[in-house]
């Protein structure tokens, strides 16, 4: 069972200074620290946005963004607006003239950014139960976004797994498997981040 924790993410910089962004996960992963910022197939980020401005622009990629903390992001998308409320996924083209605007302060977003053609991202917010775990399958994160929550690992059987539950901070990622699912138990609010690739 692989968890990703959110606390030992490296923050960088925005090119324009208006935020930061923290990489949860990529495919295919850099071969060195030198390897182009573009050089992914997929990635998924969590990003601290404190000032409006224009977003970086990812040619040939397709993007999913959800608020998850603060009330409010106005996001333009070539020339639209579109007023994105907490736990509200927007899909939009990374070839798009895309620009932020902070209402109501500063927020924090999840974004899910494909090459197009090669894989198709979705994110999905589901409310945790403390009586039924939620399983998180192979091409699958599960970061929890609020609440408290454990994770346990599957077995390859079904059976109950003699390990015991590794408690999971604000915004922690549980990478997923099919063969033995991990588990997760808890109060609160999950993004079930999903990449599927295209067979087209």
């Amino acid at each position: 069972m692989e968890i990703i924790r959110y606390a030992a993410l490296k923050p960088r910089p925005w090119r324009n200074g208006g935020g930061v962004t923290r990489e949860v996960a990529r495919f295919p992963q850099p071969a060195s620290q030198g390897a182009g910022d573009s050089s992914w197939d997929w990635r998924v980020s969590i990003a601290e946005m404190t000032r409006a401005g224009e977003f970086s622009a990812f040619p040939g990629m397709d993007r999913v963004l959800t608020v998850v903390e603060g009330e409010l992001l106005l996001l333009s998308v070539d020339g639209a607006e579109h007023p994105l409320e907490q736990y509200r996924p927007f899909r939009f083209s990374g070839d798009a003239a895309a620009a932020g605007a902070l209402p109501t302060g500063d927020v924090r977003d999840l974004n899910v950014i494909t090459r197009r053609g090669a894989f198709k991202g979705y994110t999905s917010i589901i409310e945790l139960s403390k009586k039924r775990a939620h399983p998180v399958f192979e091409g699958q994160l599960g970061i929890l976004l609020q609440g408290q929550a454990a994770v346990t690992p599957g077995t390859a059987d079904g059976s109950a797994s003699e390990a015991g539950p590794e408690p999971l901070d604000r915004y922690d990622a549980v990478v997923g498997s099919d063969s033995a699912s991990p588990e997760i138990l808890g109060r609160g609010f999950l993004a079930v981040v999903s990449i599927d690739p295209v067979t087209d």
